[in-house]
């Protein structure tokens, strides 16, 4: 894999729960993170005490986050609204040159600020909340 322009790397949002994605307007800077917990199995019977994880077990998890300046109306509104209804809708995350990261995601913090100088601005965080999916570019 060659070098990425990290513009590339977006995140699109479910704008009304029928699968048509927009991207997030305005961001400057995205971010996608995958985590899988351990289930430590190791007992007084493993060889040279070494640890032993059991595989396939624990839970996986992922984590989105962004931050940007206001540009479009319609994204805006619509991240606020999943925040303030607690919805957990559908987003796609497009990794350049690897692939699409698609399912159900909760904002879990929405960060707003302003210098008196300069733009105002947003911090947007993801945590999945179900099943992802991935499908290879």
């Amino acid at each position: 894999m060659v070098a990425q322009n990290g513009k590339d790397l977006l995140i699109k949002l479910d704008l009304n729960g029928g699968g048509q994605f927009e991207t997030i307007a305005g961001l400057r800077a995205t971010r996608i993170s995958f985590n899988a917990e351990t289930v430590d199995v190791t007992s007084l019977e493993s060889q040279g005490g070494w640890r032993e994880l059991l595989g396939g077990a624990g839970v996986r998890s992922a984590s989105i986050s962004g931050s940007g300046v206001f540009k479009d109306a319609a994204t805006d509104e619509r991240a606020r609204q999943i925040f303030f209804d607690g919805e957990v809708p559908d987003f796609q995350v497009i990794i350049p040159d690897f692939g699409i990261v698609q399912g159900p995601f909760m904002i879990t913090s929405v960060e707003y600020a302003g210098a008196h100088n300069g733009e105002a601005s947003y911090e947007l965080s993801m945590a999945s909340a179900g099943v992802l999916s991935f499908t290879a570019l």
